[in-house]
C-alpha cells in the first residue's frame, strides 16, 4: 500500500496543528512546515506517539522570498509524494493601513498570497501527473467582505477564496482527479485572536469564537470529500449568504465601525 503523506503549513500550533491531528487519526503521515524548529519538533513528537505515524519537519518562513520553491525542492529531495496539501500558514495585522509599516504588510502578502499561490502551483502539477490529490486552502469569513482596519488581511483572504474556487473548477473540468477546497473560518481560538505582535488585539465575545479542533475537522472532512467550499458553523454560513445580498458599502461601513470598537 502506498504511504500517504499530507503537507501542512503553519503546522506547529493552532488550526494547523489540529489539521495534523485530524489527518494523523485518518492514517496520514505528516510533513509539518512552520517557522520555529523547536515547536515543530514538539508537535511532530506528539503526533508520532499519539497516532503511530511517520512525521517529517521542515523549518521554513513562507514570508521570505522564494520560500515556496525552496520548500518544494526540499520535499522532492526527500522523495516525498504529497497526497494532501494544506495551505494554512498566514499573517494578520490589525490597525489603520497608514500606521502598519510597509515591510510587515509586504510580508503578509508574501505569505498569504504569493507563497500560497506558488506552493499550490508547484504541488498541483505533481498531483495532476499522479492523477489524484487534495488541496485545502485556508481563507476566512473576512474573505467575503472588505474590512477596514484589517484591510490587507481581508483582501488577501478574498484572493485565496477567489483563487481556490476558480482552481477547483479548472481541476474538475480537466478531470485531473485533483480537488481544491477552501475553508473560511470565522473568529477562532488561536493566537491570531490575541497577539500583540500583530497590532491591536480584538475583543470578541466567546460565543462568537470557534474552536480550532472544530474548524480543522470540518475543513478536512470537506477536503477529503472533494467539496470546493467550507464555512464552519451554521450561523456563519447564514451570515455570509446574507452579506452577499447587502450593498458592499453598507457592509464595509458596518464592519469598519465594529473592528475599530473591538480593537484594544
Amino acid at each position: 500500500m502506498k504511504t500517504k503523506f499530507a503537507l501542512v503549513t503553519g503546522a506547529s500550533e493552532g488550526i494547523g496543528f489540529e489539521f495534523c491531528k485530524v489527518l494523523a487519526a485518518k492514517g496520514y503521515n505528516i510533513l509539518l512546515v512552520a517557522r520555529t524548529l523547536d515547536k515543530l519538533q514538539t508537535s511532530a513528537k506528539f503526533l508520532e506517539q499519539s497516532y503511530n505515524i511517520e512525521t517529517q519537519i521542515i523549518s521554513c518562513d513562507l514570508a521570505s522570498p522564494n520560500a515556496a520553491q525552496k520548500l518544494f525542492d526540499e520535499v522532492n529531495d526527500r522523495k516525498i509524494s504529497v497526497d494532501v496539501l494544506i495551505n494554512n500558514a498566514g499573517l494578520l495585522f490589525n490597525g489603520f493601513f497608514k500606521d502598519i509599516d510597509l515591510a510587515s504588510q509586504e510580508k503578509l502578502l508574501q505569505c498569504n498570497v504569493l507563497a500560497l499561490t506558488s506552493i499550490t502551483h508547484l504541488f498541483v502539477n505533481e498531483m495532476v501527473r499522479q492523477g489524484s490529490g487534495r488541496i485545502l486552502n485556508v481563507a476566512s469569513t473576512a474573505a467575503w467582505m472588505a474590512i477596514p482596519n484589517q484591510n490587507i488581511y481581508a483582501a488577501s483572504k478574498a484572493y485565496v477564496l477567489s483563487f481556490s474556487h476558480a482552481l477547483a473548477d479548472e481541476m474538475k473540468a480537466a478531470k485531473t482527479g485533483v480537488s481544491v477546497t477552501v475553508v473560511c473560518p470565522s473568529y477562532t481560538d488561536t493566537k491570531m485572536l490575541a497577539n500583540p505582535n500583530q497590532g491591536n488585539v480584538l475583543k470578541i465575545p466567546r460565543s462568537m469564537v470557534l474552536s480550532p479542533e472544530y474548524v480543522a475537522k470540518k475543513g478536512i472532512d470537506a477536503c477529503l470529500a472533494g467539496k470546493s467550499n467550507c464555512i464552519p458553523g451554521f450561523s456563519n454560513r447564514v451570515g455570509m449568504a446574507l452579506i452577499q445580498l447587502l450593498p458592499k458599502a453598507w457592509v464595509t461601513t458596518f464592519f469598519g465601525r465594529w473592528y475599530r470598537h473591538a480593537q484594544c
